[in-house]
């Protein structure tokens, strides 16, 4: 698919909004004091793209936000992300494809879920099996930060559409 100028623009605005949050987020103290467990603010800005521009948009910024780690966390840094993002992106796009649509958050969630998921199975991939005990952790942690961005992208769209429509 050929991206107009305009398009392409406005996912580099994208880009730069949820390389801006996860700057923030670096920057504060942990919500949650469990390695592992984050808010996942940049997600907002990945969920808005499956919602409203459509899944190759969704896919491309998780590869940037991928891209973006890779330059400043390194290389495993990179693939977890990446793990994380695609089968994030994945899930939430399968259950937008159902015939009866789960809300967005319920969607938020999963994706949160399964954004973690991915992460592991790559850290089970570069490591080993042994991190496989930490999943109940990691399962909650998703639940939670998934539920809680979810409710700030329900808080957001509206002005995201205003700022960008």
């Amino acid at each position: 698919m050929k991206y107009r100028a305009s398009k392409v623009a406005f996912l580099g605005l994208l880009f730069a909004l949820s390389v801006v949050l996860s700057l923030v987020e670096s920057s504060l103290a942990p919500m949650v004091p469990v390695p592992g467990v984050k808010l996942g603010l940049s997600n907002i800005v990945t969920m808005y793209c499956l919602f409203c521009l459509g899944w190759r948009e969704a896919y491309t910024l998780a590869a940037l936000k991928s891209l973006f780690v890779l330059l400043t966390r390194g290389p495993v840094g990179a693939a977890m992300s990446l793990a994380g993002g695609l089968v994030s992106v994945t899930a939430m796009l399968l259950l937008r494809a159902l015939p009866k649509k789960p809300s967005e958050l319920f969607t938020s969630i999963c994706g949160g879920l399964m954004h973690n998921a991915g992460q592991l199975v790559m850290a089970v991939l570069l490591l080993n099996g042994a991190v496989l005990y930490y999943f109940p952790v990691l399962a909650l942690g998703g639940v939670a930060m998934g539920a809680l961005t979810g409710l700030l992208l329900r808080l957001l769209s509206p002005h995201f559409n205003r700022i960008f429509f």
